[in-house]
């Protein structure tokens, strides 16, 4: 099977972001298929006008990647992420074209991913599997990214195109599937196959644990809340440093990391300099790749995963609570959805979704100081994370949907 794979944040365990698209690839190979990934390379270094129209090819875990230079970055404004969205539409449909394929894999966001991954089916009679990362437009209309109502109606119109044309769609969680299904399209198309966890490279990171915390001189023997991820609009990040602040005056053993790149970065780290948390009991670092990150987590006690509390928000499947089960760490969550649901009926962690700040400092000193519950709750993460989300079992069932879609049957 030839698999033409089109993502536009396409990355490499040597890269910072996820790397969802990365992990599914190397398994096609491993699968007898053939993945020409089609992504663009972000770094603002090569601006010029002519750059998108400029191709350079890798090959990466037996994938012939095509990379094209078209600059983006979290902290840009709307028009700007736009004009980028767009770029690549039209650069991708252009080098899609000319790639020999037998099924189009196209994975969202940015939705405009559905323009190329559209064309090139239609031209070549191939079939589509669209996959559902993000709820789009939902999600930029309910921090109010997307104000315009005639781009409202473009990304609606773009996203139902999506999914008609789709012989078969991915979404990553229950919620999305649910999003999809409300849109009007048949349940029995929508598979959801959420974010998983790389057993494997998180494990192994463990052993590192003492070594690590070694590193972090700051740290001591303090209990470590670790958070790894973007700090965008979407994610309110500044909540844990209003947590920081609340966590000085009830236990003092008790630090943070901020650990990621993004538009409110400044705003985070501005406001833990005015509380006066930064370098005391919260400390941010820059970003760091995928294969960096099992030493990271090693050292925590327990990991964050966060976000604005706005129902649109829900059905996000964000990589930093997988990778905490991967590695066998609590995870400490502050939003509803399926995650939250799942923290606690599995006792992965504790949710402090609905709960006033100073109650959820509390909260997680509580947990933190208590030693049973957190070896309890580190052995159902990787209890979890084996049995639910283990990459190499999702992996092959994304390979399936594929082989289906293409009229080739299963595998096995």
């Amino acid at each position: 099977m030839k698999v033409l794979y089109l993502h536009q944040y396409f990355n490499t365990p040597e890269m910072m972001g996820g790397t969802r698209s990365y992990e599914i690839g190397r398994r096609l190979v491993s699968y007898g298929c053939q993945v020409d990934m089609v992504t663009s390379e972000r770094d603002r270094s090569n601006d010029s006008p002519r750059a998108a129209s400029l191709w350079r090819e890798s090959t990466v875990a037996g994938m012939r990647v095509h990379w094209v230079s078209i600059p983006y970055s979290n902290s840009m404004g709307m028009v700007k992420r736009v004009m980028a969205f767009l770029k690549f539409a039209i650069a991708s449909t252009r080098k899609g074209l000319s790639i020999d394929a037998d099924i189009v894999f196209a994975t969202s966001t940015p939705l405009t991913i559905a323009i190329p991954a559209i064309i090139v089916c239609k031209a070549k009679k191939i079939p589509m599997v669209f996959e559902v990362r993000d709820l789009w437009p939902e999600l930029p209309i309910a921090v109010g990214a997307l104000r315009n109502p005639f781009l409202r109606f473009l990304a609606r119109f773009l996203e139902m195109q999506a999914y008609r044309h789709a012989e078969h769609i991915i979404a990553l969680s229950p919620g999305m599937k649910e999003g999809v299904v409300k849109r009007g399209i048949d349940a029995e198309k929508v598979s959801v196959i959420s974010n998983s966890a790389d057993l494997a490279l998180f494990q192994e990171g463990r052993k590192y644990r003492t070594k690590q915390r070694e590193k972090m001189g700051w740290l001591g023997g303090r209990r470590l809340v670790l958070y790894a991820g973007t700090l965008g609009e979407i994610n309110g990040v500044s909540y844990l440093v209003e947590l920081a602040a609340a966590m000085r005056s009830i236990n003092k053993n008790v630090c943070f990391l901020i650990v990621g790149e993004g538009k409110e970065k400044d705003i985070v780290t501005n406001k833990a300099s005015n509380l006066g948390v930064l370098g005391e009991n919260l400390y941010i670092w820059s970003g760091m790749s995928k294969s960096e990150m099992p030493r990271l987590f090693s050292a925590a006690d327990i990991v964050a995963s966060v976000f604005l509390d706005k129902p649109e928000m829900r059905a996000n499947s964000a990589n930093k609570f997988f990778d905490s089960l991967a590695a066998s760490k609590p995870i400490f969550i502050n939003y509803g959805g399926w995650q939250h649901d799942l923290v606690i009926k599995r006792g992965v962690g504790i949710s402090s979704w609905n709960i006033a700040i100073e109650r959820a400092a509390k909260l997680l000193s509580d947990f933190l100081e208590d030693d049973e519950r957190l070896q309890a709750s580190s052995q159902a993460a990787g209890e979890l994370a084996r049995l639910e989300f283990d990459r190499d079992v999702l992996a092959e069932k994304a390979y399936n949907v594929l082989r289906n879609a293409s009229g080739n049957g299963s595998r096995g």
